[in-house]
């Protein structure tokens, strides 16, 4: 950076690369506004296009020969504010967060009304600093936004260190040159400026796009593999999630334990009061699994009144989870939509120790197990006999186990056994 600042300016024309920037930051905006059209549910790109004609005009209002417009120095000033402030407002708008437009104006309101002390006046070292100052708060607020995302992946990541780092680099490196540096380079600080607001121009609308197309990427790949009435994961999701757990603790010689719900006279609470209650007791049942398991489980909705849940425990751990659910559901489902309706739920479990191709022999298992639960008075648990050739895995990992126990255990462990609680004897298996 210091290397361009050195080119004199024959070499390196101000208001010819301030004319590129506009030009480019206009372009670009007007392609993320066109973008919006085809994407009317994004609609931060609205916002993130707004933001870079605004930033084009300002550039343009600053860079222009002074004959063809006058206007006030602090006018486009105000506007890279009001830009900063529309693109921090645009990445809350894209990750569902309520916006702030006064916010946005904000910063040039402060800096329209703070520039005629004369203490700022035009070309001074505090009016450099203060206007650092405004930007490096609307960078700290974008970078704010953008870490606090939950779902963190490549290009949100990607987007939470490069973005505010641009923003800096475009805004505060020049301004700082200008400043501190001797007078042999500080003259070229217009000259950096220029040339950081085209490389920040094309690559913060390649990151947004990035982070756009990200957002639809999670958006249907969760449409694909979500039940829709429950939020649950569906079957296909649900087989090939337990799969992968099966494998993974199988190859280390641990178990997992699928449960199989039913949900007891499901098409009789459909009969007596519709199909709307129906689905808020599916609902219900939904959220009192979510709440009952922990976030190493895996629960599903196979279809129609049928659950499912795989858990990396052996029989023991998962007998206590069962209860838990079994208890919290009957609790809840007392009353459903101001309707007395007294749901309850028969789980059946299977445990396995193996690492097998498919899950269909462990699923079999658990549903003999949920049919003997269901035969035998619903409302319980029935866990099937132990998995043919187990024994000799289920003894090296109740000798794991121990060991780990007597050492401390894993957070896992530890979790499980702060959560577990006894049996009830009401609903035994």
């Amino acid at each position: 950076m210091l290397a361009a600042a050195s080119l004199q300016s024959s070499s390196l024309d101000v208001p010819t690369l301030s004319f590129v920037a506009a030009c480019l930051a206009g372009f670009l905006g007007l392609f993320l506004i066109f973008a919006w059209l085809q994407q009317r549910d994004v609609r931060a790109l609205a916002w993130w296009g707004s933001a870079y004609l605004i930033g084009a005009a300002s550039i343009a209002l600053w860079g222009a020969p002074a004959p063809l417009f006058k206007v006030p120095p602090e006018f486009p000033e105000a506007l890279i504010f009001v830009a900063c402030g529309m693109i921090w407002n645009g990445v809350r708008l894209f990750y569902g967060r309520r916006l702030w437009p006064l916010a946005a104006f904000a910063g040039a309101i402060v800096w329209l009304i703070l520039s005629q002390i004369p203490v700022l006046s035009v070309d001074s070292n505090a009016r450099v600093a203060f206007g650092a100052i405004v930007v490096a708060i609307y960078t700290f607020f974008i970078a704010y936004e953008l870490a606090r995302e939950r779902r963190k992946s490549f290009y949100s990541r990607t987007a939470a260190i490069v973005v505010p780092c641009l923003y800096a680099a475009i805004f505060l490196m020049p301004l700082a040159m200008r400043a501190f540096l001797p007078e042999t380079i500080a003259v070229h600080w217009l000259t950096v400026l220029a040339l950081e607001t085209i490389i920040y121009a094309v690559g913060t609308a390649f990151i947004v796009l990035l982070m756009v197309k990200d957002h639809h990427v999670h958006v249907y790949r969760k449409a694909a593999t979500t039940d829709f009435l429950t939020g649950l994961s569906n079957r296909g999701a649900f087989l090939e999630s337990a799969l992968k757990l099966q494998t993974y603790q199988g190859a280390r010689g641990d178990p997992v334990t699928l449960m199989m719900f039913d949900l007891d006279h499901f098409k009789s609470v459909n009969d007596r009061f519709g199909h709307g209650v129906g689905d808020s007791v599916l609902r219900l049942f939904a959220q009192v699994a979510c709440k009952s398991m922990r976030a190493s489980d895996i629960v599903g909705r196979l279809g129609g009144e049928e659950f499912a849940a795989i858990v990396p425990e052996p029989m023991e751990g998962a007998l206590h989870i069962a209860e838990r659910l079994r208890a919290a559901f009957e609790d809840a489902g007392v009353a459903v939509d101001n309707h007395a309706i007294g749901a309850t739920v028969s789980i059946g479990l299977a445990t396995s120790y193996q690492a097998v191709p498919d899950i269909d022999a462990l699923i079999l298992r658990a549903d003999a197990a949920l049919y003997r639960a269901k035969h035998d008075g619903r409302n319980r648990f029935h866990a099937a006999d132990e998995e043919p050739g187990s024994e000799p895995a289920r003894q090296i990992a109740a000798a794991r186990r121990a060991q780990s126990a007597m050492g401390g255990g894993t957070l896992q462990r530890k979790l499980a056994a702060r959560w577990a609680k006894p049996v009830s004897s009401t609903a035994s298996g």
